[in-house]
């Protein structure tokens, strides 16, 4: 059996991290303008009000200068600019700060977002006091390690509409009255990727991408299989009026 040894995905990742550099350099010019020579100085900033200013002015700045996601395709200029701030505080915007706007203080979405990322610019500044540490090739690496992820959750997704599309072509072709469902399910805490209704039962269809052998996600995968059938079970939902519960 030929294998493929290198690693094309961290080809095409580089690739993208390297198209991203115009972005950092783009924020650079930006605290230029602001009176500070380089990234460091301001992560160093004492002054909490200068700093939430001049996050509040990067979060509404507007350029042509794109930050390309995992598979290259951009961000919203307004996600770029959040996303970016947290991945060089070395935070993650989704998962861990995403949750915590609600709880912080401010009148809006981004009054929101300049106090949070301004608490953890406090919070890190400390713990990476290099000049290095807030250069190009630093940040790269923590860009990297970020969209290796989005490009994971990206490619599932894709994978997941290419499932359906496949579906209802299979349908239409031997004439089957089943329908595909546009989105995922969910049932308690549990999401199915695919469904495929008829008139009285649906069939729920777990989609799994793997780019690996080896490793701990396999076993992940296998108990949330298991686990997701059993929520499934007749007996433990029932569907009323297209709506399971």
């Amino acid at each position: 059996m030929d294998f493929v040894l290198a690693n094309l995905r961290l080809a095409d990742l580089v690739a993208i991290v390297n198209l991203n550099k115009a972005f950092y350099e783009d924020f650079v010019l930006y605290l230029r303008e602001r009176g500070y020579e380089t990234t460091r100085e301001f992560v160093n900033e004492t002054s909490d009000e200068k700093a939430r200013r001049v996050i509040t002015g990067f979060l509404d700045r507007t350029s042509e200068v794109e930050l390309l996601n995992g598979l290259g395709n951009p961000y919203s200029n307004s996600q770029a600019r959040w996303y970016f701030l947290a991945w060089m505080l070395r935070d993650a915007p989704a998962q861990r700060l995403g949750p915590l706007l609600n709880e912080v203080p401010g009148d809006t979405a981004e009054s929101r977002k300049a106090y949070l990322l301004n608490e953890v610019r406090k919070f890190v500044a400390p713990l990476f006091p290099d000049y290095e540490s807030w250069t190009w090739p630093a940040i790269s690496e923590v860009i990297l390690a970020r969209l290796e992820g989005s490009r994971r959750a990206l490619k599932g997704g894709l994978f997941e509409g290419i499932v359906r599309t496949c579906l209802r072509a299979v349908l239409k072709e031997h004439g089957i009255s089943l329908s595909v469902g546009e989105k995922e399910v969910r049932i308690h805490d549990e999401t199915y990727d695919v469904e495929v209704s008829g008139k009285t039962q649906s069939i729920l269809i777990p989609v799994k991408t793997r780019e690996t052998m080896g490793g701990g996600h396999a076993s992940l995968f296998t108990r949330d299989i298991f686990k997701s059938i059993s929520w499934s079970r007749p007996d433990f939902c029932r569907k009323r009026n297209g709506v399971f519960s």
